[in-house]
């Protein structure tokens, strides 16, 4: 700061002996992966927010790769970057999921399950305990504050939206959290980062789940979990087609590779892992009016009543479909779609909108109807 003083008449400009103050920069978390998502978000950043940047070990085989990575970016960013150690607990947590989950007939979701347990889950956490108090990731979603409450939004881009995944985050670790890209198209996002003079991203998305680097999932299970026994290929009806090589290597919908040698296009409709029965059917015996959810979240303080209305996504790639819900209790609800879904996976997640706002979630454990007949019961959860 400069000081004018008045001496002989004369403007004598003299330095003063303090430094000028400055603002310091709020503390600010970002959840880094080497990816041209979390490069944008900390560059949207930089300006504003003092960083840290932590980056996950959960075991990914190209682990050391990604970590040189990451700190090449860091650095020409210019900020700090800490790794954290969660391969056990993604073991513990994550694998064990995916491999009881298979291979009790259920379709997991992993990537929904580690962002609630693993990503803002225990980083969160460890972040939080260190005394930062704002985490920012890639994500392509919103949040907004609503009179004290953090609403989770989709993000701007239909095809890139991620709130699917993200609908299991504790409500009040919302408030914590912010996703720069969330009003942002996947398009503007990769011009943004080119013209901060980051050209090392080629436009090609990674469509591999992080632990299944150069390996199938058939091959992971059998590694992880055993070999189950062959078994039999029965129709909806009862009648015996073939045999199986294990229910683990079959999803609901699923046409090909059942090795059937009748040429009717069968489709898996159902995995009986008490009889080790695989069931098929015709394409119309994938389309249910309704299903059953447990294990339910809400992310609204108010949970739904009987016959509200909403949209509910039966898995990521899916169109949120209309219709009407049936409270069971606070943790479990069933939904009936004004007109039927195909390919209902128990296992998978269900999550439940009201236009673009996220309201709940919960893991379905059962398909029911196969009409739309209003009085026909659903399968309780």
């Amino acid at each position: 700061m400069k000081r004018t003083t008045e001496k002989n008449n004369d403007l004598v400009e003299t330095k003063s002996l303090f430094p000028r103050k400055t603002l310091m920069k709020q503390h600010i978390a970002i959840a880094i992966s080497g990816g041209v998502d979390s490069t944008a978000a900390a560059l949207l950043l930089q300006k504003k927010y003092r960083m840290t940047g932590f980056f996950m070990n959960v075991g990914q085989p190209d682990f050391e790769q990604q970590k040189k990575r990451v700190c090449t970016l860091a650095d020409r960013i210019g900020f700090p970057v800490e790794i954290i150690d969660l391969n056990h607990a993604f073991e513990r947590t994550i694998i064990a999921y995916v491999t009881t989950s298979y291979f009790q007939g259920r379709t997991p979701n992993p990537c929904v399950v580690c962002n609630e347990e693993i990503k803002f889950g225990l980083l969160l956490d460890t972040i939080l305990k260190s005394g930062i108090e704002l985490v920012a990731t890639g994500h392509y979603a919103r949040i907004d504050q609503n009179r004290g409450e953090a609403v989770l939004r989709r993000g701007r881009d239909n095809r890139k939206d991620q709130s699917y995944f993200l609908a299991r985050i504790d409500r009040e670790k919302l408030k914590r959290i912010i996703f720069p890209l969330g009003s942002m198209l996947k398009s503007e996002v990769y011009e943004f980062v080119k013209k901060s003079g980051f050209d090392c991203f080629d436009g090609k998305e990674s469509q591999d789940i992080c632990f299944l680097k150069n390996t199938t999932i058939t091959a992971f299970l059998e590694k992880n979990g055993g070999i189950q026994h062959n078994g039999r290929i029965e129709t909806t009806a009862g009648q015996l087609l073939g045999s199986h090589q294990g229910l683990y290597r079959y999803t609901i919908g699923q046409r090909r590779g059942l090795g059937l040698p009748d040429r009717t296009p069968w489709y898996v409709c159902g995995l009986d892992t008490v009889n080790n029965r695989l069931i098929v059917g015709k394409e119309e015996e994938l389309y249910h009016c309704s299903l059953s959810v447990k294990a339910v979240h809400w992310l609204s303080r108010n949970p739904p009543r009987d016959r509200d209305r909403f949209e509910l996504k039966i898995r990521y790639a899916a169109e949120a479909a209309p219709g009407t819900i049936d409270m069971v209790q606070d943790d479990s609800f069933r939904f009936r779609f004004d007109q039927k879904q195909r390919g209902i996976a128990p296992g998978q997640f269900a999550v439940v909108y009201k236009g673009d706002r996220v309201i709940g979630s919960g893991e379905i454990s059962c398909s029911g109807t196969q009409t739309n007949d209003p009085d026909t019961p659903i399968t309780r959860p």
